[in-house]
């Protein structure tokens, strides 16, 4: 007997150093290999995955995408370079902050190269960026352009909880427990340590299947200290059968979450057109006003000589002193016209500066050229038009009253059209092609006919098969005097259910089910809406490009005239037969037909940049650079057919 006891205690001892040293290897393992670091990289590297995946899906190209933002962007290197104050450490990013405590990743946001993607590198003067330049640095610096990056990573992440749901998951728990009783004739004290490990699965037609192991080591520590191990293993089943059943049905989560990712890059190759029209739009604005500048410093000047002259010819009597003086508050009326230029300018610029994500007050200017380079093809344009004559002014002479000449007024015509003044029907078809906010709306109809589909499942009777099975049996301080567990295949509980629940009573279904033809009808009248927002779109670019290419002939003849008619006064003024204010009125005439002018050729570059966004045209890439593109084999029609 005492031999069988010491056995006992024997095995009990080595039971119990086994599970210790198992139980600490474990700990150790999962402390020390699943650090945040990890994860973190892990979930990148499957976010990453999915959206190469993705990406290719929803625009049939793979392309450099990370929301990891370089610490050498521009906005970064302006500050320091040029030592802007800043209010935080934050004003320099994320991997500036200084580590709180208990914060998880040591060096973690840390700093990166890959910024400099122009060829900006001294900071510490003044930075002058083309048009090129402008479209990179928002890429990289835009704080928007940055939020619609992380939006399309964060449904990435969704998805990977969706698919996660149908994958194998794994649990393992250790717990020991230690117990005193003191309400009965002897205090009882006792300790349970137990382990389970085991694993789950949901598979995609909505059965759910759980198993595990569970080892107890039970140990009596008064009236004898009796020890026990209990071993047992159990499996549960459920299947839904009639209500909630079908892959359709509990895989629609998933099914959207896939869709969402698509719609987020439809969304960002939206969004990155809007936005490159956005930079090229407020780059010429900005370059506008420089020339407007330009021009009324020029117009200062005039006016500075002309008070001179006045004065010179005022003192020979020639002119009355009363023009000398309407000679002068023109000089300091070109002054303050000037100066407001200066400062309009200047706030556009800021405000530009802000708009890619650079601090407004970095030494940064725009390069004047690219105002010389938008300038010269449409004054080639222009100058094309008005030699092949156009526009017919000749009278024609009616025959009822040959005395009373009748102009006939032409409309404008497309003989002199661009390059993107298309037929309209053309440009909606292409529009309807290629734009992907209406894929997006469209493909939302098909998500709500999904809705339906499943608000009718809800309707039906729940059948559900449960089914559970064990084996061997557990240990806790009231059973350390049995003999210790074992399997055996053929001694274990099994038990099924099923469980039907009639449909009685299905109001909130029934009214969720109504609900769901109302957000089809809504989601189909979404579309209708933005196909007519299409069309107006279209419609109202063709009509801005028409109305911008005749102004500039027209501002250029006014530019002609304007220039013609300060000469001819100057001629006149010096001939005794005009007056000052003939001059200045010329004057006033001429700096207004300019800025016209610059204004009309900006006008009808950003109305060709509109037309090819609103069409869907126009790419851009992972950089920020669009490609201007247009060919009639998008629609398969003949190029002859497709302008006016």
């Amino acid at each position: 007997m005492k031999k069988k006891c010491h056995n006992r205690i024997h095995d009990k001892d080595l039971y119990t150093k086994a599970f210790i040293v198992f139980t600490t290897f474990m700990v150790c393992f999962f402390m020390s290999g699943c650090s945040p670091a990890k994860y973190r990289e892990d979930i990148d590297k499957t976010a990453d995955k999915i959206l190469a995946e993705k990406q290719y899906d929803a625009t049939g190209k793979r392309t450099k995408f990370s929301i990891n933002r370089p610490s050498d962007i521009l906005r970064k290197r302006l500050l320091k370079g040029q030592n802007l104050p800043v209010s935080s450490p934050a004003s320099l990013g994320a991997e500036k902050l200084q580590e709180i405590e208990h914060w998880p990743e040591k060096g973690y946001p840390h700093e990166t190269t890959g910024g400099k993607i122009t060829d900006i590198n001294d900071v510490n003067g003044i930075v002058v960026i083309s048009l090129l330049d402008a479209l990179q640095i928002g890429a990289y610096n835009s704080f928007d352009y940055q939020t619609r990056k992380e939006e399309i990573f964060q449904t990435a992440l969704e998805l990977e909880l969706e698919r996660d749901e149908f994958r194998n998951s794994f649990f393992a728990q250790i717990q020991n427990l230690v117990s005193t009783d003191t309400t009965g004739n002897r205090t009882v004290s006792g300790t349970v340590t137990s382990g389970s490990v085991g694993v789950s699965r949901r598979f995609m037609n909505g059965a759910e299947v759980t198993s595990s192991i569970g080892i107890d080591f039970a140990n009596l520590l008064t009236n004898g200290r009796e020890f026990s191990r209990g071993l047992s293993a159990d499996m549960t089943i459920s299947i839904p059968l009639l209500r909630g059943s079908g892959r359709h049905i509990v895989t629609e989560p998933l099914i959207q979450a896939e869709r969402n990712v698509i719609y987020a890059f439809w969304d960002f190759e939206q969004f990155k057109k809007d936005f490159a029209v956005g930079v090229a739009t407020r780059y010429l604005t900005v370059l506008q006003q420089l020339d407007e500048i330009k021009n009324t410093a020029s117009d200062y000047r005039s006016r500075i000589d002309t008070a001179n002259r006045s004065r010179r010819l005022a003192d020979a009597g020639r002119i009355q002193e009363i023009e000398v003086d309407q000679a002068v508050q023109q000089e300091l009326s070109a002054r303050q016209s000037w100066i407001r230029a200066t400062q309009s300018y200047k706030r556009e610029l800021d405000s530009f500066k802000v708009f890619l994500g650079l601090p407004p007050d970095a030494d940064l200017e725009l390069d004047p050229n690219e105002l010389e380079k938008l300038i010269g093809p449409a004054m080639e344009m222009i100058n094309e038009a008005q030699e092949r004559a156009l526009i017919d002014e000749s009278p024609i002479i009616t025959e009822d009253n040959e005395e009373q000449a009748l102009v006939e007024i032409m409309e404008p015509d497309y003989k002199n059209a661009g390059p993107y003044e298309i037929k309209e029907p053309n440009a909606i078809q292409l529009a309807f092609f290629n734009r992907l906010d209406l894929k997006r709306t469209e493909g939302q109809v098909y998500d709500a006919q999904r809705a339906v589909v499943v608000a009718a499942d809800a309707l039906r009777a729940e059948l559900t098969f449960l089914g559970e099975g064990r084996i061997g049996s557990g240990r806790s301080i009231g059973s350390t005097g049995l003999p210790n567990a074992t399997f055996v295949a053929n001694e274990g509980v099994f038990s099924s259910l099923v469980t039907l629940d009639l449909p009685f009573e299905r109001t909130l279904e029934a009214v969720n089910y109504r609900n769901s033809y109302i957000a089809l009808e809504r989601s189909v009248r979404d579309v209708q809406t933005l196909e007519d927002s299409i069309k107006i779109d279209i419609r109202n670019s063709l009509r801005d490009s028409l109305e911008a290419r005749e102004n500039m002939y027209i501002q250029a003849k006014a530019v002609a005239v304007a220039q013609k008619r300060v000469k001819s006064v100057n001629m006149f003024l010096d001939a005794g037969r005009a007056q000052i204010r003939d001059l200045l009125e010329a004057q006033d005439a001429l700096l207004e037909a300019q800025n016209a002018l610059t204004a009309a050729i900006v006008r009808y570059r950003i109305s060709e940049l509109n037309i090819q966004r609103d069409m869907g045209v126009l790419e851009i890439d992972e950089n920020g650079l669009w490609k201007e593109y247009f060919s009639g084999e998008q629609l398969n029609v003949k190029e002859e057919n497709l302008y006016y």
